[in-house]
């Protein structure tokens, strides 16, 4: 599906991450088959742990050899299997939306990140009711957490070709110019306070 997130979540990390990437602990939630990881080391990351909802995502994700552990728990459902301020780097990609992982997860990634560790964060912007709220209850949570001195946003990359339309048909994608094939997206980007714990 031309799935440029992963590429765009991790390229925006990058660009805004100043620490010893080698040393690093990157806590992966919904990493699914491991697209995260494998672009990470890429880019000189090397200490992954992964969370999936999904017992035949983490098989796949252990194929790559890259995760020192790989946790099953569904997000809102179980808590977030991660000690308190372990993490560099708390990276989730795709999940954040109606329907998949609620809003609340957000504060347990948070809390999963060392003080002054970034939590990077990404969705697409779907269309539609459900999409439209809970993207005004995220960014309304996001901003309640700043608020409350938890961490501060460290950037924010929109990008108009987040990833292929998965609404089209078939019929309608022959249709539309290639630009128009695809749905916006947005990769939050955040420090968490030194003084949180």
């Amino acid at each position: 599906m031309s799935y440029r997130a992963p590429h765009l979540a991790v390229d925006f990390l990058s660009d805004n991450f100043p620490g010893s990437r080698g040393e690093a602990r990157v806590l992966d939630v919904a990493c699914g088959s491991g697209w995260i990881a494998k672009l990470m080391v890429e880019l000189g990351f090397k200490h992954f742990v992964g969370v999936d909802g999904s017992q035949g995502m983490l098989d796949q994700a252990a194929k790559t050899g890259l995760y020192k552990e790989l946790k099953l728990a569904l997000l809102g459902t179980e808590p977030l299997p991660a000690p308190t301020g372990a993490f560099d780097v708390v990276i989730i990609n795709g999940a954040l939306d109606s329907g998949f992982a609620p809003v609340s997860v957000v504060r347990e990634l948070c809390n999963a990140a060392k003080p002054g560790g970034f939590v990077c964060m990404s969705r697409g912007d779907h269309t539609g009711t459900a999409g439209d709220e809970y993207k005004k209850d995220l960014e309304r949570e996001l901003q309640l957490m700043k608020e409350e001195g938890l961490w501060n946003p460290a950037g924010l990359k929109r990008a108009d070709r987040y990833m292929e339309d998965p609404h089209l048909s078939p019929e309608r994608v022959k249709e539309l110019p290639k630009e128009e094939q695809y749905i916006s997206g947005t990769v939050y980007l955040y420090k968490k306070s030194i003084l949180s714990n």
